[in-house]
């Protein structure tokens, strides 16, 4: 729980964050990181080393192996202090608050940051933890083109990449397409702008066909830059007085992509048919996916 990294990050000292980092930039080249690559990134002495990798065993954030040698990985709890130490330090975030949402692979939190210079009120944020790799490797790759080339890759390398993915694809639609402002993004966690209103799924529309059409709006907004989402559903739209916003990237493709248009129709598919079932709204797929296809960014 999300709980818990919270209370240990705020025992952790500058010598147990070393630690964590040295074994972070070991699983690199490493599956169990030796102890002698521990010593030589940390430059502590064997046994201080040895005493405060057990306390972060204990803390659950290191795990360990004798066979075929002594060696050491870092697990979720430990990458999730490592990027919110990243946060603390630049100032994205001051406090921590409640875990606001659970997936299979994400959690997400609220959080608090300051306004620069001292001016303003504080603002609210959230910090997205990418957990890929978590349950099955094979099946992340087997689901995420950008790890198509890649034949081996730690669970690190995989919530990683798909962050930075994330990151750099909201940035490059945002604001033209309504997606959360990304503030800052670090490791595995992206900390960003708290979406209006409240998740689609959750929601009874008291104009249930304006936001339809305001949700395809966006597909096309988003398709005239070059890409697909390939993963909307009514768990990712948020909405609100006036507008919709689209969450979760890290599945997108570009319209170039060789099954585009089948990704593209199960988008249309999943938002026609929330609406048919929901408000016995109906559209026609085909048609709905002309509209999308009509213009795109020259």
């Amino acid at each position: 729980m999300i709980d818990d990294v919270i209370k240990v990050f705020k025992e952790l000292d500058s010598k147990d964050l070393r630690i964590l980092q040295g074994i972070e930039i070991g699983m690199k080249h490493y599956e169990w990181v030796p102890m002698d690559e521990v010593i030589k990134f940390t430059r502590l002495p064997f046994s201080m080393l040895d005493y405060r990798i057990r306390q972060l065993m204990r803390k659950r954030m290191v795990v360990a192996t004798n066979v075929p040698y002594e060696g050491y990985q870092i697990y979720y709890d430990a990458y999730d202090a490592l990027a919110l130490n990243t946060f603390v330090k630049r100032g994205t975030v001051n406090a921590i608050g409640d875990e606001i949402g659970v997936g299979k692979e994400s959690v997400v939190i609220e959080a608090i940051k300051q306004p620069e210079l001292g001016i303003g009120e504080p603002q609210g944020v959230i910090i997205k933890f990418h957990r890929e790799g978590r349950t099955s490797f094979k099946s992340v790759k087997r689901v995420r083109s950008h790890l198509d080339d890649k034949e081996h890759f730690s669970w690190i390398y995989a919530a990683r990449l798909a962050a930075k993915r994330e990151a750099d694809i909201m940035r490059q639609l945002y604001p033209d397409v309504s997606v959360p402002k990304l503030i800052d993004n670090n490791r595995h966690a992206l900390v960003m702008e708290v979406a209006p209103g409240s998740l689609l799924y959750r929601t009874k529309l008291e104009e249930p066909e304006w936001f339809m059409d305001a949700i395809i709006d966006q597909l096309k907004i988003t398709y005239s830059k070059g890409i697909i989402h390939s993963d909307i559903s009514e768990y990712n739209i948020f909405v609100y007085d006036g507008g919709v916003q689209i969450i979760d990237w890290p599945q997108y493709v570009e319209n170039s992509h060789p099954h585009a248009d089948e990704l593209l129709g199960r988008d249309v598919f999943n938002v026609i048919k929330y609406f048919k079932r929901k408000y016995n709204l109906d559209r026609d797929q085909d048609e709905v996916m002309g509209y999308i296809k009509q213009a795109q960014e020259s």
